[in-house]
């Protein structure tokens, strides 16, 4: 089929577009939802598009739904039209569609898309919102101290050396530091760089990609959590799609493709090779550590049963449950957990500075 529409620009200003003007995931949920409410009621296809596109805020998801409206009214499905923006619309979801529009069922793989996506933006969200508060405040505690080791501390050990005190041992070592910041402080922040960027750069390349994705996994809590919304995310995809009425064999791909971190994306990959060979999906699953006990089992009784889908819905709803639960005790415990720091860094400082003075009042007397 030709089609007359006009072609993008150009796929370099538009990822910068999408950078200064990013269309966030909570839209592309809304935009699920109301897609399946509006086809529900009885709207055409493009006539619901239309309606989304007078209401969308953002600039270019306007712009991206304007270009969809033109695909369909030419002759492409609301799969496709959706498929020619890989950056807002996943491969996964493209699929899903593309099985809704052939059975019938256009409205309840939306709303199911919309479930999906709406986990992993909540699950995303709550890592990052118990990320935020250590984060910000060791930054200003590591200030706090660097500041009080140059110019404060300095202060008070040119008094005690005019008066002839003896400073304590961590005040000498303080000192000592802060006099190292000030001589090659420019130094230390240059090979602090270095690292970091190189870090960066290595994080880019696929073995530091995987190392560090194999890293994450055992990370203190933070681990657990990343894996159980992994394995959450991967559990219903395979049950949408298969509920949707693909084979094992097309999904796992998908699965794949959708799939965020390396380590586990290579035991995808071995599990698919398994499974073409003849041994299922259970017993791969078993040979690889990162699938808990829970979903192995569980895709077992879905094998036996012919419900894998609805065993894969209760895995993914165990795990999301769980990662959240998780999320909220870490939130809880960190705020004192990181009072009981700060006030211990304090208290160093301070125990300092009034040892200091106690030898400075040995000396007078």
């Amino acid at each position: 089929m030709i089609n007359l529409r006009e072609l993008a620009s150009n796929p370099t200003l538009d990822k910068l577009l999408l950078r200064l003007s990013p269309i966030k995931a909570t839209d592309i949920v809304l935009f699920y939802r109301q897609m399946a409410l509006l086809v529900e009621s009885g709207l055409n296809i493009v006539t619901a598009l239309e309606l989304l596109e007078n209401q969308a805020g953002n600039r270019i998801f306007k712009r991206v739904l304007s270009e969809i409206i033109a695909d369909v009214r030419a002759g492409s499905q609301l799969s496709a039209a959706l498929g020619q923006h890989p950056q807002i619309f996943s491969q996964i979801h493209c699929q899903s569609l593309k099985v809704g529009e052939q059975t019938g069922g256009l409205e309840v793989i939306l709303r199911q898309m919309a479930d999906h996506s709406e986990k992993q933006v909540n699950s995303q969200k709550g890592i990052k919102n118990a990320m935020t508060f250590p984060i910000i405040t060791m930054v200003v505690a590591l200030i706090v101290v660097t500041l009080m080791i140059i110019f404060v501390l300095p202060a008070f050990a040119g008094l005690y050396s005019s008066l002839g005190a003896k400073m304590p041992t961590s005040m000498v070592l303080m000192l000592d530091f802060g006099t190292l910041l000030r001589q090659k402080g420019i130094l230390i922040m240059a090979i602090l760089a270095a690292f970091v960027v190189g870090g960066f750069i290595y994080l880019k390349t696929p073995d530091g990609r995987f190392q560090w994705d194999k890293l994450s996994l055992r990370f203190p809590i933070f681990g657990r959590i990343n894996q159980y919304n992994e394995l959450a995310k991967i559990c219903r995809t395979i049950a949408i799609l298969f509920k949707s009425g693909l084979p094992l064999t097309e999904i796992l791909p998908l699965a794949i493709a959708g799939c965020n971190n390396k380590f586990i994306t290579k035991a995808l990959n071995s599990i698919r090779e398994d499974m073409l060979g003849g041994e299922g999906l259970s017993r791969p699953m078993a040979k690889h550590p990162v699938f808990l006990p829970m979903i192995v089992q569980m895709v077992r009784v879905g094998e036996e049963t012919g419900n894998l889908d609805n065993t894969l819905l209760a895995v993914a709803q165990n795990y999301e449950t769980e990662a959240e639960d998780r999320t909220k005790t870490f939130i809880n415990m960190i705020q004192p957990v990181m009072t009981i720091i700060i006030g211990l860094v304090v208290g160093l400082m301070a125990l300092t500075l009034v040892s200091a003075m106690y030898s400075m009042y040995s000396g007078m007397g």
